[in-house]
């Protein structure tokens, strides 16, 4: 069961035992963009101006600007004091301490919807994709998917394979995001559940199933039209699904 989309109370805290993902708009209003503006670094904003289109560029810095408050609540600091430190692969962490633990998160968008996700001292990744006609869709499958994603993809109906493929895709890029790899890790060397009626599961790493117990996976609804999913480590945890309202 996928909770909903609750407004989080005042006093919110992340627990140990607590997976928070969060849900944003990111076509806001003028005024709440220069707001969100001035919670960047330099380099932040500098990275902002490189965007081409003006629509990716006032997206960039709304989502850093909620990424940034989001991490600012839970640390009980200011979001333009919060440092980050970035993975061989890209992952973005905190340099700041969070007491003695560590707090890991990820981020992900498309189009106007942005997906944060939020763990103490466990690795977590997000993903999220407006599901759309894709042409090279079958070749796409052929060539990144496992062989065992390839068998279950070809044997679904035309109608269902659209669903199956973004499916697939959030689950596999929410678990490269998770381990921090990103793309030096091979989208094939690993298999997750393909049929959109099953329930989204770690099935193999390299071939071995026993690496899977160390990994969870599980979907996300955020939108009409979009498919989503997590990944974290461990698997006794609670999740808290929330959306942000400033």
């Amino acid at each position: 069961m996928i909770p909903v989309w609750k407004s989080p109370p005042k006093s919110l805290l992340l627990l140990e035992k607590d997976v928070h993902i969060w849900r944003a708009a990111l076509d806001l209003p003028n005024s709440d963009l220069e707001e969100l503006k001035q919670k960047l670094s330099i380099d932040e904003r500098i990275k902002a101006e490189h965007f081409h289109f003006e629509r990716e560029r006032r997206r960039f810095i709304v989502g850093r600007g909620i990424l940034r408050r989001i991490l600012g609540f839970y640390l009980s600091i200011k979001p333009v004091d919060l440092q980050f430190s970035y993975g061989k692969n890209g992952k973005p962490g905190l340099a700041n301490s969070f007491g003695n633990r560590r707090i890991d998160f990820n981020m992900t968008r498309s189009e106007g919807l942005a997906l944060y996700g939020f763990a103490l001292d466990r690795q977590i990744g997000v993903d999220v994709e407006r599901m759309r006609d894709i042409p090279e869709m079958n070749r796409i499958v052929e060539i990144f998917f496992s062989e065992r994603e390839n068998d279950i993809f070809r044997s679904l109906p035309e109608n269902r394979k659209k669903e199956a493929f973004f499916r697939c895709w959030t689950r596999k890029e929410a678990f490269i995001k998770a381990t921090g790899n990103g793309l030096s890790q091979s989208l094939d060397r690993f298999d997750v559940s393909m049929d959109p009626d099953e329930p989204a599961r770690l099935l193999g790493i390299e071939g071995s199933s026993k690496a899977t117990t160390r990994w969870s996976i599980q979907d996300l609804k955020p939108a009409p039209g979009f498919a989503a999913a997590f990944a974290v480590e461990g698997r006794k945890w609670q999740l808290h699904c929330w959306q942000w309202l400033d």
